[in-house]
């Protein structure tokens, strides 16, 4: 896992004109909370499929495909925490909740 602070959007070949992202000026990547899982299970005993981890906090929560979506409710409950970035071994990408945009390390 890389700690960037530097991310566009990934380009879409279906589309003519690219979509952006409003949320990457002045954003500051902190690195991840060290947790063993995902913060939001952990407390309430749920499980996770995959692991995110918020760019501007550092906040670990479960993916979309888990039965919590901890990560996408992170990113509409605080204000200013948009972006989550993958935590699984491998993968080297981030997504933006609000723009819902796929994002590229820069």
């Amino acid at each position: 896992m890389n700690d960037r602070s530097e991310w566009r959007v990934a380009v879409d070949p279906g589309r003519v004109v690219q979509r952006t992202c409003g949320h990457l000026d002045g954003l500051r990547e902190v690195p991840a909370n060290t947790t063993p899982g995902c913060e939001d299970c952990l407390r309430v005993g749920g499980t996770w499929v995959h692991l995110r981890a918020c760019l501007s906090c550092g906040h670990v929560a479960c993916c979309d495909s888990s039965p919590g979506q901890h990560a996408y409710h992170h990113a509409r409950a605080d204000s200013g925490h948009h972006i989550a970035r993958s935590l699984q071994p491998g993968e080297d990408w981030a997504w933006c909740y609000t723009d819902e945009l796929f994002l590229r390390p820069a």
